[in-house]
């Protein structure tokens, strides 16, 4: 069967490794896909797409207003994979939602990461419940062999002779509203005055530009907060494996494959208690969970001085990636998903 399957493709965030693993299961079973960019795409050209030879059999879109919208008018059987923001922020758009529940009445299927989000869904969205399977995300890390912790830091600009004292905490993400990274820079900047050995680096793709400069101006009036450069995803595990901590502060979460990676290469998590990250991140055995920017520094200082915690996250987080995120059957799934489209 020959394919199209649309997503957000900003390079090195979530959203493309996700669609590129998914291209990847549908591809083992024989298939051909067809990735493309939503960003690239109108609604015609989609048309346009439809009629080229040779002709595609089915379709998939990640993201139901972003992606899904633009399959409602190919003429051949599609499936949807929640993205996390159409259902957890879009939905509160009046036309969004109208065209999100349009999509969810013609696709053949739709999946969610998580339990949550497809209470979510159903909550929201007039929508059909069966339709929707869980299927958590598959999570495969790969770490750079040659990547430099040192040269990573003063590229960043930190500047520490103790290099092996410092406690680096990892935010990761793209730069857009709804991952609010800078809901932690005035409590962490103070904790840094205390402990210079703690620092906060920023690390994702610019995707908003004028939320970027704001991002950009706002650590450089900071201390002990910095923001590095985007990196490929196996330099990226490496600098996730060489750090003390993942962070996550966003407003809202699909499921964050930031957490599930750093559970994987054996780092303790702290996230925002929010439903996307309660669904993975289980309080005080596979991470912390934190509501208030004081209620982190509270949570970090602990996680520094009890070894114990240290151990006991790591090893109940890397035991759930295990179990629950296994990449294999998360292959098995989408493959059963996309014979239904023959």
């Amino acid at each position: 069967m020959r394919l199209l399957f649309l997503a957000c493709l900003n390079p090195k965030t979530g959203n493309c490794t996700t669609a590129e693993r998914i291209r990847n299961h549908i591809v083992a079973a024989g298939h051909t896909c067809v990735l493309c960019d939503t960003r690239e795409l109108s609604s015609s050209d989609v048309v346009s797409l439809m009629t080229q030879e040779p002709l595609f059999e089915g379709a998939l879109a990640i993201h139901l207003f972003k992606g899904g919208r633009l399959l409602l008018d190919f003429g051949v059987p599609f499936g949807v994979v929640f993205g996390g923001t159409d259902v957890n922020e879009d939905v509160k758009d009046e036309h969004k939602r109208a065209m999100m529940e349009e999509v969810m009445r013609k696709a053949r299927f739709a999946v969610a990461f998580t339990d949550t989000l497809k209470e979510q869904a159903e909550a929201h969205l007039v929508c059909e419940s069966k339709k929707i399977y869980v299927q958590p995300q598959g999570i495969e890390t790969r770490v750079a062999s040659r990547f430099s912790w040192n040269d990573f830091l003063q590229s960043t600009g930190v500047c520490i002779e103790q290099v092996e004292d410092l406690h680096v905490f990892l935010l990761v993400c793209g730069l857009r509203r709804v991952k609010d990274p800078l809901y932690l820079l005035e409590a962490f900047a103070e904790w840094h005055i205390q402990n210079p050995l703690v620092v906060l680096i920023i690390i994702g793709p610019k995707i908003d530009p004028v939320f970027t400069a704001e991002v950009e101006e706002s650590v450089k009036r900071s201390v002990g907060v910095f923001l590095a450069a985007e990196l490929c995803q196996e330099e990226l595990h490496a600098a996730m494996q060489k750090s003390f901590a993942l962070v996550n502060s966003s407003l809202s979460e699909g499921m964050s494959a930031a957490i599930l990676e750093a559970m994987d290469l054996g780092l303790p998590v702290l996230a925002k208690d929010i439903p996307g990250n309660t669904s993975i991140v289980q309080h005080e055995v596979t991470g912390l969970l934190f509501s208030t920017p004081q209620e982190f520094v509270s949570m970090s200082k602990k996680l520094l001085d009890d070894h114990m915690l240290q151990d006991r996250l790591v090893r109940n987080g890397k035991n759930y990636i295990a179990s629950c995120h296994n990449p294999m059957k998360e292959r098995a799934a989408y493959q059963q998903l996309v014979e239904t489209l023959h």
